[in-house]
């Protein structure tokens, strides 16, 4: 993870092709969704809290793996880390629309966050490519999925 290249940290191709076979589900279940299937909303949801959790988990392997120079990082590292898992599990608490809703915001505050952090050298600005690319593809699929047909 933390293998630098002039673009940042090294996303290897196989993060790129499971990153974007991961938007299949939600995809999948927005569709469904639209399509009046209502079993598919939690599913949706589900999904969405534990992508989301895992986002998180990569900023704690970077902070496991950091350089002594790199040091400095660890807290903000670490806090990044934690967020996304309390946003995702406070979301699956709410009612129907708010839920989504704050799933939605944590994708999107935790890319904003991870653009900031790219110029500080904290987060590479390949992985900010693919997490851009993913993190529209979320939260268009929970939009259109939940939010839509609420």
């Amino acid at each position: 993870m933390t293998e630098r290249t002039a673009g940042g940290w090294r996303v290897p191709p196989a993060a790129r092709l499971l990153g974007l076979a991961g938007l299949i589900p939600f995809f999948g279940l927005a569709l469904l969704s639209l399509a009046g299937e209502t079993w598919a909303r939690m599913p949706l949801l589900f999904y969405g809290a534990s992508i989301l959790s895992f986002l998180g988990a990569v900023h704690w392997g970077a902070a496991l793996r950091g350089t002594e120079a790199e040091a400095g990082w660890d807290w903000p590292r670490l806090g990044i880390g934690v967020m996304p898992s309390l946003v995702a599990w406070v979301a699956l608490l709410l009612p129907a629309g708010w839920d989504a809703g704050l799933l939605i915001l944590g994708f999107l505050c935790l890319v904003l966050v991870e653009s900031v952090a790219t110029r500080t050298g904290a987060v590479g600005r390949n992985w900010l490519r693919l997490r851009w690319v993913l993190t529209i593809g979320a939260v268009l699929s929970l939009f259109l999925g939940e939010v839509l047909v609420f």
